[in-house]
């Protein structure tokens, strides 16, 4: 990123920059980050469940893929944070390099609880699509009928002998189908608030 015109802060006190990062390599910049240069790093990851031929599975994912949030006095450490494995760049808008406001990052972290992971429960309701992780039917795709709370079951409609058949499984045994962070925003801001999105 040479010939970036670096923003002049005001002070010399630090300030939040957000880095890129590779492709699934967030986790391991952000250990180099504080380890390598004892900087301050804030990366929110959730806890999302995920369909897998082993059955439904949690995997911490990154609320922000490829990107982290590094607190740092730019101009003595651009060039080692460049330098540092994992890390493509920091993200600059034509060509100056500028902080992310202290009360953004602020607010991430009140929900995040700093580093602490965020569980994602995802919420079905009757005619989304599931994928069965678990039991005879892992890994095929069907239709929520209705929800069981106080059994803990989900009625689902599933292909079976070339028929939809009605069938009872747990309901830890599903997940969406679109269960992605773009799809999961309702859910988070929801989660976030205690507010329970509206599906339309």
């Amino acid at each position: 990123m040479s010939g970036v015109n670096l923003v002049k802060m005001q002070n010399e006190h630090s300030a939040w920059y957000c880095a890129r990062t590779k492709p699934k390599r967030e986790h391991f910049a952000a250990a180099h980050l504080r380890k390598n240069l004892n900087l301050e790093v804030f990366h929110p990851r959730l806890l999302v469940e995920r369909a897998t031929q082993r059955g439904v599975m949690r995997v911490l994912e990154p609320l922000f893929p490829c990107y982290l949030f590094v607190r740092c006095v730019l101009e003595e450490s651009l060039n080692e944070i460049q330098h540092t494995n994992g890390i493509h760049g920091l993200v600059h808008f034509g060509n100056q390099i500028t902080p992310v406001a202290d009360s953004i990052v602020g607010e991430l972290q009140e929900c995040f609880n700093a580093e602490e992971t965020m569980t994602v429960h995802d919420r079905i309701s009757p005619g989304d699509e599931i994928i069965i992780g678990e039991g005879a039917f892992a890994g095929m795709n069907a239709y929520v009928l209705r929800l069981m709370p106080a059994r803990k079951r989900v009625q689902i409609l599933i292909e079976i002998l070339g028929g939809p058949t009605p069938v009872e499984v747990d309901r830890r045994s599903v997940v969406l189908v679109k269960n992605t962070l773009a799809e999961l925003a309702p859910i988070l801001a929801a989660t976030y608030t205690g507010i329970v999105p509206v599906r339309v």
